[in-house]
């Protein structure tokens, strides 16, 4: 069986290679999609492409747009959608992404530390499965992927 899977959340740390190595090392027929991670070209795409604006609210919004045309597309394609929450930063895009996904009926795996569940009661009610470690996601996509 074959899935893609897109990787939406926090962009700090490496638990998105954690996962593709997994995926290699299992030899699992997953693809994998994901957002920009480089968050200066994710912040600044608006304005490269567009122009510059003196607004930042308009700056942003031109990016956020412009992203969110990569991330519906992907979720749209996706079998599943894997949401990283990290400990640093805000992810609310990765919250609209679980949104996205369960609107239109693709399941979603959470992944955060446990500090996170009481904060994230609402997003972890809707997955079908809460991680708190890459391995984890990958043992699930294991399990899926048995024939």
């Amino acid at each position: 069986m074959s899935y893609t899977i897109y990787l939406s959340g926090e962009i700090h740390s490496d638990w998105r290679d954690r996962i593709k190595q997994g995926i290699a090392e299992n030899q699992l027929n997953i693809e994998v999609l994901t957002p920009i991670t480089d968050h200066d070209n994710s912040d600044n795409v608006g304005s490269d492409i567009l122009g510059t604006e003196p607004n930042n609210f308009w700056k942003d919004h031109k990016s956020a747009k412009i992203n969110a045309l990569r991330t519906n597309s992907y979720i749209s394609r996706s079998d599943i959608v894997v949401i990283r929450f990290g400990e640093k930063y805000k992810q609310w895009n990765a919250a609209f992404d679980a949104g996205i996904a369960t609107g239109l009926g693709i399941p979603i795996i959470t992944l955060h530390s446990p500090d996170l569940t009481h904060p994230l009661k609402e997003v972890d009610a809707a997955a079908l499965a809460v991680t708190e470690t890459p391995q984890q996601v990958v043992e699930i996509l294991k399990y899926i992927s048995q024939p």
